[in-house]
């Protein structure tokens, strides 16, 4: 079956991009606002883009009465934000922050998070997060009056000391981490699950 994305509205496409593209990491940004208020929200649409320089993406819908969410009007507004990754011992305190609260509530307070400054921008991380990204804000992309794309170049990386084997070497224990990912639906997440690991080829050992 094929589906011509422009034959069908964005809802249905939604649907199916989020039930084929799994598992999804999620971006758990915190920002804050001109006035110093502060916002919370977990996004799906994101990923690592690069290390050189150190480059992320996070892809942004917006509401269809409010126009720009909070996340995205502060990461525009200011040009910074964090990524913070959701471990499964968080994912309930990540889900209280997905309400449809209205303009200027703070999720943090909402879930019972406490935050933890970051080293060289303004919004603050969430503490118990077992990694965090602090980000400017490359470039805002808007790719329709429904969807902004932020680029983000990471600043700083926050990891937790229990995660890490040998810090000198960024040896990371990802095991540990225990991050969920998005599936599909529209409350559907995975933990864990099964991992294996193969040994990329080289061409000269084929001769």
């Amino acid at each position: 079956m094929r589906y011509d994305t422009d034959a069908h509205p964005p809802e249905f496409v939604y649907k199916l991009i989020t039930a084929t593209v799994t598992p999804r990491p999620i971006a758990w940004v915190t920002t804050k606002a001109a006035d110093g208020s502060l916002n919370a929200a977990p996004y799906s649409f994101f990923n690592a883009m690069g290390s050189d320089p150190a480059t992320l993406v996070v892809g942004m819908l917006r509401d269809p009465k409010k126009g720009l969410k909070d996340s995205a009007q502060n990461i525009v507004d200011t040009g910074e934000f964090v990524v913070n990754l959701v471990s499964r011992e968080l994912a309930e305190a990540m889900n209280v922050t997905c309400i449809d609260a209205p303009r200027g509530v703070n999720e943090l307070e909402l879930a019972g998070l406490e935050t933890a400054p970051s080293e060289k921008i303004a919004p603050p991380r969430i503490a118990r997060a077992p990694v965090s990204f602090e980000c400017t804000l490359f470039q805002a992309v808007h790719t329709s009056e429904r969807q902004t794309i932020a680029i983000g170049l990471i600043q700083a990386i926050h990891i937790g000391g229990a995660y890490l084997l040998d810090a000198d070497r960024g040896h990371v224990d990802n095991e540990k981490l225990d991050l969920i990912a998005r599936l599909h639906g529209s409350g559907w997440y995975q933990s864990g699950g099964d991992r294996f690991e193969m040994v990329r080829p080289v061409w000269k050992d084929r001769a």
